[in-house]
């Protein structure tokens, strides 16, 4: 897997698949896509991010997966003016140089970029290094960057910092919600969740809904925006890009 993605690093195979996180009292209206960073094969078979990350994740690959991502998602916002996109990235790459670089390039070259930009970061790897990640996030969000806790109750987050880390959104992850609406401990625990996200004031997103059921749960639990295959598979083929696979982030 390392050389795969090694080999689609080097001769520019990565792209996004978006998939739309829907608002739970309408799901007619998107409220964002996620950009999910996917590499192709010598064959052209497209690879899913889950996959190789845990294979790369700790790596110098990771850090260039992050800054292809992170390209490729920046270039859709700047050719789809009306789009808000998230994109997921390590705390692995904050200090790290191109990926820094990337995101002031294209922020000096059109500030909206950033005030429809929403970065993931997942809960475990917040908590690697809390400081740093609170000071980054600092940074990006004075210039309009929205900041995602994603896989919120898979990780280790400590209080303490929790409070500090100021996050817009919160998605709660996929093992509380597969299956809710025939789960009243899982209930418990994402109404849980909820009310510590309303408390801090952050945006929450359930992910992983795969039918009409836990969907309907969820929007009486007070989830703001739901996410899944019930409403739609990540696609390389959004509908803004008519005629083709989006090449962008090579």
């Amino acid at each position: 897997m390392l050389e795969t993605v090694r080999d689609a690093i080097t001769h520019k195979q990565t792209l996004l698949a978006y998939q739309p996180i829907v608002l739970a009292h309408d799901s007619n209206i998107i409220a964002f896509h996620e950009g999910l960073i996917r590499v192709l094969d010598e064959t052209g078979r497209i690879i899913p991010a889950a996959d190789f990350m845990h294979v790369i994740e700790e790596t110098d690959l990771g850090r260039q997966i992050d800054v292809l991502a992170l390209r490729a998602g920046l270039l859709t916002l700047q050719r789809n003016p009306n789009l808000r996109l998230s994109i997921n990235m390590s705390a692995r790459s904050i200090g790290y140089k191109a990926w820094n670089q990337t995101m002031q390039r294209f922020l000096r070259k059109d500030k909206t970029l950033g005030e429809r930009l929403i970065l993931e970061i997942t809960e475990s790897s917040a908590m690697q290094a809390p400081e740093v990640v609170i000071d980054f996030m600092a940074d990006l969000q004075m210039q309009g960057v929205c900041f995602a806790l994603d896989d919120f109750g898979a990780g280790h987050t400590a209080i303490r910092y929790f409070k500090d880390f100021f996050f817009d959104v919160l998605k709660i992850d996929g093992q509380f919600i597969r299956g809710i609406a025939h789960d009243p401990d899982n209930r418990a625990l994402t109404a849980a969740l909820v009310s510590i996200a309303n408390h801090f004031d952050m945006m929450t997103v359930a992910e992983c809904i795969e039918n009409a059921a836990d969907a309907a749960v969820l929007s009486e639990l007070g989830v703001d925006c739901l996410q899944g295959y019930y409403f739609a598979a990540p696609t390389t083929r959004p509908s803004w890009m008519p005629g083709g696979i989006d090449r962008a982030a090579g």
